[in-house]
């Protein structure tokens, strides 16, 4: 067991292979600092998470987790989006209400049976208060989600599945907003169902006849 690995162990932190001691290439080392980082996130919370922990794990140095992340709360974000990307990805199908449904009960499954619901929750609350925080939010992670989902929207307009003078962007908003919500305002549970009449309202409108 190398130095880091026994690092991790010891602390409860997830255990990474032996390493060669030559220069790694930076893609290797950022996606071994993202994996450690998406890894303690899911795992523990945010609470645990520190630039020693992620360094002695990972096997990068502070110095470069603190030139390419210049918070813990950045190095969080980035980390916790390449965690949960997977299980977020948008479908396409072709048919824009099958693949809805299905990335929003992807969703709220991420959000309310993992330790992600949570860890997100912590962050937005603290980018309330730090800028830099809420700057790298916007940059890793509400920008690039809102962006899938308004190009598979805008797909949807294109072939006529959506009325063409939609707005997909507050489309956006009334569908996952609503879920943020629930989330950060703990009065009514967020659960499959909620997502399924959120897509339903949406597609089916609720005015009458």
């Amino acid at each position: 067991m190398t130095n880091d690995s026994a690092a991790g162990a010891a602390d409860g932190g997830p255990r990474r292979g032996a390493r060669g001691r030559g220069r790694r290439p930076a893609e290797e080392v950022r996606a071994d600092v993202l994996r450690t980082v998406g890894g303690l996130l899911l795992e523990e919370g945010l609470a645990g998470l520190t630039f020693e922990r992620v360094a002695r794990l990972s096997g990068a140095s502070k110095t470069t987790l603190h030139k390419w992340w210049p918070s813990r709360g950045s190095l969080a974000l980035d980390g916790y989006f390449h965690a949960v990307q997977p299980a977020l990805d948008f479908p396409d199908t072709g048919d824009v209400r099958a693949d809805l449904l299905s990335q929003m009960r992807s969703f709220v499954r991420v959000m309310t049976r993992t330790p992600g619901g949570r860890v997100l929750t912590q962050l937005i609350g603290e980018a309330q208060t730090d800028t830099g925080l809420a700057a790298a939010y916007r940059r890793l992670y509400s920008s690039q989600r809102r962006a899938l989902a308004a190009e598979r929207l805008r797909r949807a307009q294109e072939e006529g599945q959506i009325r063409a003078d939609a707005d997909v962007r507050v489309l956006v908003d009334q569908l996952w907003g609503a879920v943020y919500h629930r989330l950060l305002i703990p009065d009514e549970p967020v659960t499959e169902e909620f997502a399924a009449a959120l897509v339903a309202n949406l597609l089916d409108g609720v005015g009458p006849g």
